[in-house]
């Protein structure tokens, strides 16, 4: 496959590789964890919790495209945008501008 060279073009193929709602759900309830820890860390000074934001981030979107959508995570391939991709759905989802079912 030739590599993606515009986020444009890598959107539309992240969602595809998050078709699933199972793993839609999990990488919103992912990143809305990571909000809880920084507003925590905010909230209550504990810079310590920290540590918690790659967990949560990675660790349920992770599971999810292994239990769920039996794929390679892109965030190995397309690092930054992965990540951009991630805060796009989450809010696209939250908003219902994207559904959980694709």
């Amino acid at each position: 496959m030739e590599r993606i060279k515009t986020f444009r073009e890598f959107y539309p193929f992240y969602l595809s590789e998050h078709s699933k709602p199972m793993t839609r759900i999990f990488h919103f309830i992912g990143t809305f964890l990571i909000f809880v820890v920084i507003v925590y860390v905010i909230w209550s000074g504990k810079e310590r919790f920290l540590w918690y934001i790659p967990i949560f981030g990675y660790g349920f979107a992770w599971f999810s495209h292994a239990v769920y959508e039996k794929n390679k995570p892109a965030t190995f391939k397309y690092p930054l945008w992965s990540l951009i991709s991630d805060f796009k759905m989450f809010f696209e989802l939250l908003t219902g501008k994207l559904k959980f079912k694709s």
